[in-house]
């Protein structure tokens, strides 16, 4: 079994709520309320500043430079088609994006567990938390690919933006790195890339949970 496989195993029902959630299903279906969208989106575009600090930390600490070449491409995606989208979505729905939002307490606690991976300076503690985000988005948004060009941007890209082949791709990478770097680790290490590992699939979860429940009214 891969690394990463293990440490999804570690986490799987967890992993399966977060990627197969009611708030998911109701955004590829084109039903979610607005004001839903509209909460989740402000949610979700404060971890911009602290995932752009994390991946930058991640290719700063690449073993070789061909291993940085790929997550330095995919930043500049982030930093702009990505961020972007969030400016759009959320004026067209009736938001103002210059003004932030305020941390949700799951969005918070994430939030922290960026910031203490960037700044641990172990490689496979970044790669933890960036396989999660990734990894479980492309699983709750791949069976709707073939839907993003049916719905309204604010849906259909959000969808477009986590499927296809170049996302795919972006995946396929930080797993492989995160695989290549598991089997240099100690036990110790180990445990603290589980416990890392599982901790963000947690928060996933709970992050779609208080987006259903539309945050309690942030």
């Amino acid at each position: 079994m891969r690394p990463t496989e293990h440490l999804k195993s570690l986490a799987l029902q967890d992993w399966q709520a977060a990627t197969r959630h009611p708030f998911t299903a109701a955004l590829a279906d084109g039903t979610l309320g607005e004001d839903k969208m509209l909460a989740y989106l402000r949610q979700d575009h404060l971890f911009i500043d602290g995932f752009v600090r994390l991946l930058a930390s991640a290719i700063a600490h690449a073993p070789p430079l061909p291993d940085a070449i790929p997550a330095a491409q995919f930043l500049g995606l982030i930093c702009g088609p990505e961020n972007t989208y969030f400016l759009r979505a959320i004026t067209a729905l009736g938001g103002t994006p210059e003004t932030p939002a305020k941390a949700a307490p799951v969005t918070a606690e994430f939030q922290e567990l960026m910031a203490r991976a960037a700044a641990s300076g172990r490689y496979e503690q970044m790669l933890a938390v960036l396989v999660v985000a990734e990894w479980s988005y492309l699983e709750w948004a791949s069976p709707f690919g073939d839907r993003a060009d049916r719905l309204p941007f604010w849906f259909g890209e959000w969808i477009a933006l986590h499927t296809g082949a170049g996302f795919e791709g972006v995946v396929a990478y930080l797993r492989d790195q995160l695989d290549s770097a598991w089997a240099g680790l100690d036990d110790d290490a180990r445990r603290a890339v589980e416990s890392t590992f599982t901790h963000a699939v947690t928060l996933e979860r709970r992050f779609f949970d208080a987006a259903q429940d539309g945050y309690g009214g942030s």
